[in-house]
């Protein structure tokens, strides 16, 4: 509640009034440039990003691409028209089917997307995102001073989403590329490109985390900086006026932006770039293994204590990890001695390995350590997966610590070890209490219980008794060609 003030007698008024006016007279007027100095100290600690786009503006483009229209297109273009005028909508201008014009007989390409990109090189190189210029068959490159050039792809990798581009011109202002690895959470960071179309706009926030993992070969910068439709490609600048990422994905719900975008570190896209320029593709390494990651609970069941590396799930037959010795269960804690502390790590550092090299592998097997020796060759095209076929049912087997755990086993037979490429093992028939909760199912083929292979009914009987029967126990299991782990908590 608010409360009135009473109102003080005349005498002691004037009185006031007048010490006021006495105190403003011994205030000295600050000239104009004062004044506008101690406006600024109020705001200091605000970022100025003025400087840095007049630095970084000239450098950053905006590219158009084009395709040629196809007869499905013009319908397509038909039926929006009719669409107009059934709705009294106004018709766009120049929008008649696709827009087409022709020119000596030949229909002229279409406008297709819009994105931006930044000078490498004062020759004419640009870089942006693969999918900025997918599909294109023409490039258009407009700089801020509204010049406009044909470009050429130089080389495009979808796997990283960066593109090089070249137009023919010299003298251009090239972009400084920055050191990712001062990049640091909560510093400022500014964009600049073309959202929805709209040239040369500029916007800014913080970087809200590093190493944000959202595909195989890429860990991204996450930052709140507004990025929209046509701002793919353009550069995220630090407060030095370096390049420091490419922006290339947001996080929508809606399509527009939602407070969360992402950019390709620069220092990733640099390397990607230079092997496009010279030979117009990446090359990358392979070993041949599916991988997964450790969870907590298997980490601690199997003796490893911390979650960390790689769950090899299946090993491709004759490839480079099976033929140093890699085994579907191993958990890949190095590669060439760089820690695997997430099963995305390993992608990316055989990825950048030259095809040829020899490594060295570091797994953990049955509760130890052990160093292989892989060659690794190159990742090829992506390839469907195919499926191992079902193994062919066998009789079961009472077994009373089996059970125990809600399990009914059976052993394989040879044609099944050799179908399925197994040295031992013993098939799940039926799974249910403590088993079917912790993931087991029928047909799954356990291989090995408390860190111990297991080939047989009895063996998996021997390794289950020298268990605490009142503490969980880890199990390792095929299902089809991929290999995974469960943890069978007894019921109490």
């Amino acid at each position: 509640m608010l409360r009135e003030s009473s109102r003080a007698p005349w005498g002691r008024s004037a009185l006031t009034s007048a010490l006021a006016v006495a105190c403003l007279a011994l205030v000295p007027v600050l000239p104009a440039a004062a004044q506008s100095g101690a406006a600024t100290a109020s705001v200091r600690g605000l970022p100025d990003f003025t400087d840095l786009v007049d630095q970084v503006g000239p450098s950053v483009v905006n590219i158009r691409t084009l395709e040629k229209a196809s007869a499905s297109d013009s319908s397509a273009d038909e039926q929006m028209l009719e669409f107009f005028k059934r709705f009294g909508i106004p018709v766009p201008p120049g929008a008649t089917p696709r827009g087409r014009q022709e020119r000596n007989g030949q229909e002229e390409p279409q406008p297709r997307g819009v994105g931006s990109g930044f000078i490498l090189s004062a020759d004419g190189l640009i870089m942006t995102n693969a999918h900025v210029v997918d599909g294109a068959d023409e490039l258009i490159v407009t700089l801020p001073d509204k010049r406009e050039f044909k470009a050429k792809i130089v080389g495009a990798d979808k796997r990283t989403d960066v593109a090089v581009v070249k137009i023919e011109a010299t003298g251009l202002p090239a972009v400084r590329i920055g050191d990712v690895n001062r990049l640091r959470v909560g510093e400022w960071v500014m964009a600049i490109g073309s959202p929805l179309g709209l040239e040369n706009t500029v916007t800014a926030g913080i970087v809200s985390a590093k190493k944000r993992d959202t595909g195989d070969f890429l860990p991204f910068i996450q930052t709140d900086v507004a990025i929209n439709p046509g701002n793919s490609g353009g550069p995220l600048i630090n407060m030095r006026g370096e390049v420091v990422g490419i922006n290339s994905q947001i996080y929508s719900r809606s399509g527009g932006f939602q407070g969360i975008s992402f950019a390709i570190p620069i220092d990733e896209a640099v390397r990607v770039s230079d092997q496009l320029k010279s030979s117009g593709r990446v090359t990358r390494g392979r070993i041949g293994v599916q991988i997964d990651q450790v969870s907590k609970e298997v980490a601690e069941s199997i003796g490893l204590g911390q979650a960390r590396g790689a769950l090899v799930r299946g090993v491709e037959p004759n490839s480079p990890a099976a033929k140093a010795g890699v085994e579907p269960g191993d958990i890949i804690l190095k590669f060439d001695g760089q820690t695997i502390d997430k099963s995305v790590d390993l992608p990316r550092l055989v990825g950048n390995t030259k095809p040829g090299s020899k490594s060295t592998l570091t797994v953990f097997r049955r509760g130890g350590q052990r160093d292989l020796t892989v060659t690794v060759a190159e990742l090829e095209a992506d390839r469907p997966q195919q499926r191992a076929a079902a193994p062919e049912p066998t009789k079961p087997q009472a077994s009373a610590a089996a059970q125990s755990l809600g399990l009914t086993l059976a052993e394989l037979n040879a044609a099944q070890k050799k179908e399925l490429d197994l040295k031992g093992g013993v098939r799940v028939v039926a799974a249910d209490g403590a088993a079917a909760r912790a993931g087991l199912r029928e047909g799954d083929v356990i291989v090995a219980v408390a860190n111990t292979e297991v080939g047989s009914v009895k063996e998996f009987e021997a390794a289950l008794a020298r268990q605490d029967k009142a503490r969980p126990v880890n199990v390792l299991f095929r299902r089809g060609e991929w290999a995974q782990y469960a943890v069978i908590r007894p019921a109490r």
